[in-house]
């Protein structure tokens, strides 16, 4: 999609994706600088930078990018979201498939979250595969969440905005963090099959009270007693609180790469061992909040104490109060951002807001052409002081669809 207009100028490698995601959706070409500048070893795109680049290319048609020799600028001009439509990406079958590096630290979340942003504003439906020695199912300690989280506490909030049709997230080969935290050679499948125009206006400002929680702890190439143990451990905490409370347990053997030598070329080694507990709590009103926890990579941490840190860690995030865990106001803000041209409301914790990540997506979206958010205290008994986000939709909706 051509544009006339000058590119709209960005610094630093923090809110990368989102950066490159509202780019794609408002048609803007973008020009970010002195990303890494200052790291005397690593300057420029790591890794998962460069492959979320190749990923959004698959998706979209039309797209250039230019990254200069040091890798510290880049210039994205974004081009129509197409999905799999006929012709355009993906293999015979309509599947993209994009194979992540062994040197990726990031879980597969950290591409799940903004791919999902443009999966209802594309032509037609999304089906992407995650493959590769990079492929981390868990959550990870940079941060990232679980797949489970994103499937469970993630992908139901897209029913708010009216976006429910056909959208599966399959974990095919689950895989942990691997040695110095690289990748752990799972298999993840995305199908998003429900396009729309323009996302609903949202008004949510009940948090409600949490009425159930549900959770999956997971063993991959341990002992699957681990999993007995985290979940024992966590609805020792969380039962007296909420009885409702149910945990799934998964083990599945651990995921095998090539690691040829050179008395036998067809050596293989097992990679991502590990375990780990996700849980979702759902309020009455429909609200979800997550937590997650792994076994650190270099091992020496008990099940009990894994299962005990996600419980508290659960119980921190619906402290916060508001309506959206931190994880997932990114999406929900930016669905409300590039809806109808009404005013939304949500009303999230003091806590969530005052992240830094928060208020740099603000500054961001500004930047785009959004009207800045109004930011009142929430009415009735406030106790922990949440704050209502007025948002205005800019209307953007599905370029895709006008044209088709």
């Amino acid at each position: 999609m051509a544009t006339s207009q000058p590119p709209l100028r960005f610094t630093g490698h923090h809110n990368f994706v989102y950066r490159l995601v509202f780019a794609t959706l408002a048609g803007r070409t973008v020009h970010i600088s002195q990303i890494r500048s200052s790291n005397p070893t690593n300057p420029g795109l790591a890794p998962h930078e460069i492959s979320f680049l190749r990923l959004l290319d698959a998706v979209t048609n039309g797209s250039q990018m230019e990254i200069s020799y040091t890798g510290t600028i880049v210039v994205f001009k974004p081009g129509l979201i197409t999905g799999c439509a006929a012709g355009v990406g993906g293999n015979s079958s309509g599947v993209i498939n994009h194979e992540l590096p062994a040197n990726c630290t990031r879980g597969v979340s950290y591409f799940l979250l903004p791919l999902c942003l443009l999966a209802p504003f594309s032509k037609a439906p999304l089906r992407v595969q995650f493959t590769g020695p990079g492929v981390i199912t868990s959550a990870t300690p940079t941060g990232d969440m679980s797949v489970d989280s994103v499937r469970t506490a993630i992908l139901p909030l897209y029913n708010q905005f009216g976006i429910f049709n056909n959208i599966e997230l399959r974990i095919l080969r689950r895989s942990n963090p691997g040695p110095r935290g690289g990748g752990g050679a799972g298999e993840v499948q995305l199908v998003f099959g429900h396009q729309i125009r323009l996302a609903k206006t949202l008004h949510l400002m009940n948090p409600g009270r949490v009425k159930r929680i549900r959770g999956v702890a997971y063993a991959v190439g341990v002992s699957g007693s681990n999993n007995a143990r985290m979940i024992e451990a966590a609805r020792g905490v969380l039962n007296p609180l909420v009885p409702d409370t149910y945990v799934f347990s998964d083990v599945s053997s651990a995921p095998l790469v090539p690691a040829p030598e050179k008395n036998n070329p067809a050596a293989k080694k097992k990679v991502g061992l590990g375990f780990g507990l996700s849980l979702v709590a759902e309020s009455s009103t429909g609200c979800l909040y997550s937590a997650d926890v792994i076994s650190p990579v270099s091992g020496g941490q008990a099940p009990e104490d894994i299962g005990k840190q996600c419980a508290y860690q659960l119980l921190e995030v619906v402290a916060k109060g508001g309506c959206v865990a931190p994880a997932a106001a990114p999406t929900m803000l930016g669905l409300m951002t590039m809806g109808s041209e009404d005013v939304g409301r949500i009303q999230v914790g003091r806590d969530v807001i005052a992240d830094e990540s928060m208020i740099q997506l603000a500054r961001d979206l500004t930047k785009f052409g959004a009207p800045g958010w109004g930011l009142r205290d929430a009415a009735g008994e406030n106790e922990n002081g949440d704050v209502v986000i007025s948002v205005v939709g800019r209307g953007i909706g599905n370029v895709g669809r006008k044209v088709a």
